[in-house]
């Protein structure tokens, strides 16, 4: 995990100005999961980078807990919570298996996460877990072994050797629907957009 801490601790100001490749997906993705949210959500955020979704969601929800590994990714998520003056998302340092949250949780949203995690199913039966029935598991996941990009795991050894790249998983679109149903969801949304390998998918807690 100390590799991609520093990978991302190092990239953390020039992520934080990089802008979204795909707005009209975002957006889309961003109106979706809201459908899913109440003004009593409490929500987990998992990978939450610099804040940037979270504070977009905040308005809709209770409180979010959003989470990373990089401490600079969060320094940066405070400041931006400071100036827009949003106090109802919490911010913490920590990898998927050192968090403790206060359960049951309505959403847990992992975006752009599970491909750069070396074991995606851990992961997906936390959040199982951790979620009230009927609660939802939001995500968007690179399944980059259905495209083009399947490629990278020849390439993706010699990015982390040269300090280019962070570990990066290669799987497909079924394989990450099947860790999904193992890990008990039943999918209540899927959408994928052309010319893009991530996946958007709401899985769904049964009641």
């Amino acid at each position: 995990m100390q590799e991609s801490v520093r990978f991302w601790d190092k990239v953390a100001q020039k992520y934080a100005k990089s802008a979204i490749s795909d707005m009209p997906s975002y957006e889309h993705k961003l109106e979706v999961s809201r459908r899913y949210f109440t003004p009593d959500s409490h929500l987990l955020e998992l990978g939450c980078g610099t804040g940037s979704t979270a504070l977009l969601h905040a308005p809709y929800v209770a409180h979010i807990l959003a989470t990373d590994i990089s401490a600079n990714m969060l320094n940066i998520a405070r400041q931006k919570a400071a100036d827009q003056q949003i106090s109802n998302v919490s911010f913490v340092q920590g990898n998927c298996d050192q968090l403790n949250p206060k359960m049951p949780l309505d959403a847990v949203l992992a975006l752009n996460l599970l491909h750069l995690v070396d074991d995606r199913a851990a992961v997906i039966r936390d959040a199982y877990r951790w979620l009230k029935p009927g609660g939802v598991f939001i995500t968007s996941t690179a399944c980059l072994g259905d495209s083009a990009w399947r490629y990278i795991k020849w390439v993706a050894p010699l990015g982390r050797l040269l300090r280019l790249m962070p570990p990066v998983f290669v799987f497909t679109q079924a394989a990450f629907e099947q860790s999904l149903k193992e890990a008990g969801f039943e999918i209540d949304y899927l959408w994928r957009p052309e010319k893009f390998p991530s996946v958007f998918i709401v899985a769904k807690k049964p009641a």
